[in-house]
C-alpha cells in the first residue's frame, strides 16, 4: 500500500509538471524572454566580439565565453524569474487559494511548479549550448560533462528556492516582475554573464559580484568550458556558496510564503470586492 501511495504521488507530480509546462508554452512572452532572449544575445555577442579576456593574458572566443554564461542566465530566468513572478501572480488571482482547497497535496502543486522550472531551465541550457557547439564551435572536454551537470543541478535547485522566496516577499503579483528584474539584471552585469569582469576589475565591483550567487553559478559552470582550466572543473566552494543562497531562499519561503491573495491587490481580491458590491 505504501509503494502504491508513493507511485500515485509521483504520477500526480509528473502530471502537474506537464500541466505547468503547457501553461508555459501557452505564454509566448515568457517563452521568449526565457529561451529566445538569451539566444539573441549569443548571436549578437558572437558577431560583435572576437575574443574575451578570462584572465590576464588569456583570451577565448566570444562564443566560448558567452554560451555557458547565457545558458546560466536562461536557467536562472526559468527558475528564479518565472517561478517568482508566476507564483506571485497566481496567488493574487486566487489560484493558490483554490488549489489549497482541493484534494491535490500542496507539495505536489509546488513540486510541479519547481519541476517545470527545472525542465525549462534544462531546455534553455541545451538550446544555448547546442547552438554554441553547432554554429560557433565551442569546445568542452567529455570529462567535464559531469561537473557541468552537477553545477546545473545545484544552481537551478537553489534559484528555484530563491524564486519561491521572491514570490513570498513580493507585495503583489504586479510588483513581482519589477522585483525580479531589479534583482537579476544588474547582478548579471557583474557576474560574468553579459561582460567579463575577471581581468583586474575594481575591488568593489569584484566584491559586489561575489556576494550574489549568480556569479558563482556562472563561474562554476564556465569552468567546464574553460580551455585554460588546469585543475578540476568541480568548484566546491562556489557550489557551497550557491547552495547557501538556496538554503536562505528556502528559509525565507518557509517563513513568509502565503496562499491567500494580498489584501487590496490582485485579481482575486478585486473580484471579491466586485462581488461584495453586488
Amino acid at each position: 500500500m505504501a509503494d502504491r501511495s508513493v507511485l500515485s504521488s509521483l504520477l500526480l507530480l509528473r502530471r502537474q509538471i506537464g500541466y505547468q509546462n503547457r501553461l508555459f508554452r501557452r505564454t509566448p512572452i515568457a517563452a521568449f524572454f526565457t529561451l529566445v532572449f538569451p539566444l539573441i544575445f549569443l548571436v549578437l555577442f558572437g558577431a560583435l566580439f572576437d575574443g574575451i579576456d578570462v584572465a590576464p593574458g588569456l583570451e577565448v572566443d566570444a562564443a566560448q565565453f558567452y554560451a555557458p554564461g547565457l545558458a546560466v542566465f536562461a536557467a536562472v530566468s526559468a527558475t528564479y524569474t518565472n517561478i517568482g513572478i508566476g507564483v506571485a501572480i497566481y496567488r493574487d488571482e486566487g489560484v493558490l487559494k483554490r488549489i489549497r482547497g482541493t484534494p491535490l497535496p500542496r507539495w505536489v502543486y509546488m513540486g510541479g511548479v519547481v519541476g517545470s522550472g527545472v525542465s525549462i531551465a534544462a531546455a534553455g541550457v541545451l538550446i544555448m549550448l547546442g547552438v554554441g557547439f553547432l554554429l560557433y564551435g565551442i569546445e568542452m572536454d567529455l570529462g567535464n560533462v559531469l561537473p557541468a551537470a552537477v553545477t546545473f543541478v545545484v544552481g537551478v535547485a537553489s534559484f528555484a528556492l530563491l524564486g519561491l522566496a521572491l514570490a513570498a516577499v513580493a507585495p503583489s503579483g504586479q510588483s513581482a516582475p519589477a522585483l525580479a528584474n531589479a534583482t537579476l539584471l544588474p547582478v548579471a552585469f557583474v557576474s560574468n554573464v553579459f561582460i567579463s569582469v575577471r581581468n583586474d576589475p575594481p575591488v568593489w565591483l569584484d566584491l559586489l559580484g561575489d556576494i550574489f550567487p549568480l556569479k558563482a553559478f556562472a563561474d562554476s559552470f564556465f569552468a567546464a568550458f574553460d580551455p585554460f582550466e588546469e585543475g578540476s572543473a568541480y568548484k566546491p566552494w562556489l557550489l557551497l556558496r550557491i547552495g547557501l543562497w538556496g538554503l536562505a531562499g528556502a528559509l525565507v519561503a518557509a517563513g513568509k510564503f502565503r496562499w491567500e491573495p494580498s489584501t487590496g491587490t490582485g485579481g482575486g481580491s478585486q473580484r471579491s470586492r466586485r462581488r461584495g458590491r453586488r
